[in-house]
């Protein structure tokens, strides 16, 4: 017989399921499908904050009170490259489990490596193809293939009928998305959007790494993707310089990559005139740490009607 572990929590606060294996995770699942409904799937590494919990809200509005909402906590190894921070990335478990308790979550899935990988590291893995070589690819090799590789065991694990995933990560969502659609997987790949501070800066785990100063600084991130959203009226080129600027006010902030792109994150097409959305996307690091951020903007030509709001 399988048996569940039900974290400790106070009595105002419900528990979800946890299920460390996937045998408990199995037995959890069966539970829950045998209520009806649908079930939606929310991945995740933990080192929960806000930005999570907006994930489970979009999950729950997708499922209804009749579905099950499932999170995984689980910090991939296949996605880390050589001197990245697998071993110091947050594992903050007891407090994951209460925010997941706070937002009714259903199941928690919480495996060690060797449940999720028992023969060690797959023989077949996800080629993510192009897209993956750019941007965050590029300056991570092999990250993309790690990503998609877990995250198709665990849609295989879960069969969830929607899984969410935050617009922060805009690179690995369209790959999420494009693998599903290339792969036939029978789910339905939901964006959240990005929650900030009240400052600007995108929620992330790995905010918590920055000193005070670094904190102070980090917000230029957001500051330079907001002028170039503000300036993309006046042109591709006029976007990008007016983030390029911004970011120039903090030389602390070593630039990875500012660029503007087609929605579908493909280089801009200067040959066409139509109004539509781009995307402007940022990576940079301060000290140790590397954050990333992005947001929607108008593409258009200098003068052209904007598209319906």
């Amino acid at each position: 017989m399988t048996t569940t572990v039900r974290p400790p929590v106070s009595s105002a606060v419900p528990a979800p399921a946890l299920a460390p294996t996937r045998a408990a995770l199995q037995h959890e699942l069966a539970v829950v499908r045998a209520r009806g409904g649908r079930v939606a799937f929310v991945p995740t590494m933990g080192a929960l904050h806000e930005g999570h919990a907006s994930l489970v809200r979009v999950a729950r509005d997708h499922v209804g009170a009749d579905g099950a909402v499932v999170v995984s906590i689980f910090v991939n190894p296949l996605q880390f490259g050589e001197g990245e921070d697998l071993d110091r990335y947050p594992r903050t478990l007891d407090a994951d489990l209460a925010l997941c308790g706070a937002e009714g979550v259903d199941v928690v899935f919480a495996p060690a490596v060797d449940e999720v990988y028992p023969g060690g590291d797959p023989q077949v893995s996800v080629e993510p193809g192009p897209l993956a070589t750019v941007l965050e690819g590029a300056s991570r090799p092999g990250h993309f293939r790690g990503v998609l590789t877990v995250v198709a065991k665990l849609f295989g694990l879960v069969q969830p009928d929607v899984a969410v995933f935050g617009q922060k990560d805009y690179q690995q969502l369209a790959l999420v998305r494009r693998m599903a659609a290339d792969l036939c997987l029978p789910v339905e790949v939901v964006g959240a959007e990005t929650v900030r501070e009240a400052d600007g800066l995108a929620l992330s785990s790995r905010n918590r790494y920055l000193d005070t100063e670094q904190r102070r600084l980090a917000v230029v991130l957001s500051r330079a993707l907001t002028a170039a959203r503000d300036h993309a009226s006046y042109g591709v080129d006029a976007a990008r310089q007016a983030a390029a600027t911004v970011l120039a006010e903090a030389p602390q902030v070593e630039v990875d990559y500012l660029v503007v792109t087609e929605a579908d994150l493909a280089d801009v097409d200067p040959a066409r005139t139509d109004a539509r959305e781009g995307r402007v996307l940022v990576a940079a690091r301060l000290g140790a740490t590397r954050l990333i951020d992005n947001l929607p903007l108008e593409l258009r030509v200098p003068g052209a009607p904007s598209f319906p709001a």
